[in-house]
């Protein structure tokens, strides 16, 4: 059965690349299901606890209220990766994916897959996710290189924050020195609450609810990982990723600032979405109104604007969005052209 599924995901993103990802100017009618009729989209998130999950959930529902016959269901997915490949497939319509995977599934140098996803294209820019790695405030662990011998929960598969965990232990030499378990936030948090991992690692938007989570429980420190990335070149060899810094009070007992690294959460859609549908979508979530919704619903969602909209993309605008942000004066540049 997977081998399958994979020989039918291949096949469907190469006949997606094949036709291209072109479709009809803003305005214009989707050429299957016309919008004067209901239409129903898929909305990918994260997995539960996550800050994936929540932005889907709040964006769907509002772009449901907003647009005209079409109505947008957000899904709980594994995370960046997972909505990735099923974008490519067609399993998901948009979806929030990492700028680092979405830059690395079109370069073809994702280390789960063997092939480009190059046809997956941006809406917006929305949040950066910091990179938190949780362990107890008692701990003898202060920063990265002390993981030797222990366990560390790592996030779901086909999740972004799995996939960065690796990268940059892999870049440390350390992920092999390390126990380091597959599961999502919310059951990472429980795990290290009851004392059956020493650590956890979330990319994520903060405050994450799953820390927040842990941290009602037991007393937690966040590691500075920005001195370790610097030093070991590991913007140099990720460009994608940039310094954070999680405010001191983000979470309980947090009295001081954090420094990490960070990813950008993007907003994106499949090959062959229809530039109205697209247009529309951002026009609602994108509205002064909607923004501010966003905002009161997390912290993260603070430094979303019509000026910040294409900061940190890392692959082409879809077009319907090429045209919604070149009506806000903002100037496209070439390489996020279609």
């Amino acid at each position: 059965m997977q081998r399958l599924s994979a020989i039918l995901l291949t096949l469907c993103c190469l006949a997606l690349a094949a036709t291209g990802c072109s479709s009809e100017p803003p305005g214009e009618a989707h050429p299957v299901n016309p919008r004067g009729k209901p239409m129903t989209l898929t909305f990918n998130g994260g997995p539960r606890g996550g800050t994936f999950n929540q932005f889907a959930n709040k964006m769907a529902a509002l772009i449901s209220e907003d647009v005209p016959n079409l109505d947008v269901l957000a899904r709980q997915s594994a995370g960046s990766v997972s909505n990735l490949l099923a974008l490519c497939a067609g399993e998901a319509d948009m979806a929030i994916v990492n700028a680092g995977d979405a830059f690395l599934g079109r370069t073809g140098k994702l280390r789960c897959v063997d092939k480009k996803y190059v046809e997956i294209q941006a809406l917006a820019f929305l949040y950066g996710s910091p990179a938190q790695l949780v362990v107890r405030a008692d701990s003898n662990i202060h920063t990265g290189l002390d993981l030797r011998g222990k366990v560390i929960a790592v996030g779901n598969p086909g999740s972004g924050a799995a996939l960065s965990a690796e990268r940059f232990f892999r870049h440390l030499e350390l992920w092999t020195r390390f126990e380091h378990r597959p599961v999502g936030y919310a059951e990472a948090a429980a795990d290290f609450a009851a004392g059956e991992v020493d650590g956890f690692w979330i990319l994520a938007g903060a405050p994450t609810a799953a820390v927040i989570e842990a941290a009602a429980a037991v007393p937690v420190r966040i590691l500075n990982l920005h001195e370790t990335a610097t030093a070991s070149g590991f913007y140099r060899l990720y460009p994608f990723y940039s310094h954070a810094t999680i405010p001191a009070g983000t979470y309980p007992g947090q009295t001081e600032p954090v420094s990490t690294f960070q990813d950008a959460a993007l907003w994106c859609a499949r090959p062959g979405l229809d530039n109205r549908t697209v247009y529309d979508s951002l026009q609602a979530v994108f509205s002064a109104r909607r923004m501010e919704e966003l905002r009161r619903m997390h912290t993260a969602a603070g430094s979303l604007s019509l000026q910040t909209g294409i900061d940190n993309l890392s692959i082409p605008l879809h077009p319907g969005a090429v045209h919604f942000w070149s009506e806000h004066q903002l100037k496209i540049p070439a390489i996020l052209m279609p």
